[in-house]
């Protein structure tokens, strides 16, 4: 299983070891995304920074969607399926997001193929709920859970 993990809020007044644990998420700008393992030690970092990122579980669809649309190479340049065919084991960005949700891939290891590890989205479509609250609360900081998909195709 993995976590999608977008930042919602920007740097000002940013307490130093929130700071730091966004930078080892690589969550430095605001609206980027990352996919991290659903362990323990992911687990503590989000509950570090709850406060400026929304997180979930993402699922296969969206994963495959956010590869297409946003996957991106070393120099800025599309992530596309003839790359992917070339100069990596996958054919098709389905099987890539089957193999990063079965854990026989992580998006560290994709580095060695040149493709980045983060997703630069848009704001989301029709604006968020609200980035000061909890999710629970009717914003949209904090865990998710299956409903960060949602919040990943209004910002693709």
């Amino acid at each position: 299983m993995l976590y999608a993990v977008v930042r919602l809020r920007g740097r000002v007044d940013v307490r130093p070891e929130v700071r730091h644990t966004l930078r080892l998420l690589r969550l430095n700008r605001l609206n980027h995304c990352v996919v991290v393992p659903a362990n323990e030690y992911y687990k503590g970092m989000l509950k570090v920074v709850k406060d400026y990122v929304a997180w979930g579980e993402i699922s296969e669809d969206m994963l495959t969607l956010l590869l297409k649309r946003r996957g991106r190479l070393e120099g800025g340049k599309r992530l596309t399926e003839e790359y992917l065919r070339e100069n990596t084991p996958f054919k098709s960005f389905e099987e890539l997001a089957k193999a990063l949700i079965d854990g026989k891939i992580t998006m560290k290891e994709l580095m060695k193929y040149k493709i980045k590890p983060i997703f630069r989205l848009h704001p989301p479509r029709k604006g968020h709920r609200g980035i000061k609250k909890s999710f629970s609360m009717g914003g949209e900081l904090g865990y998710h859970g299956n409903k960060i998909n949602e919040l990943l195709y209004k910002m693709r």
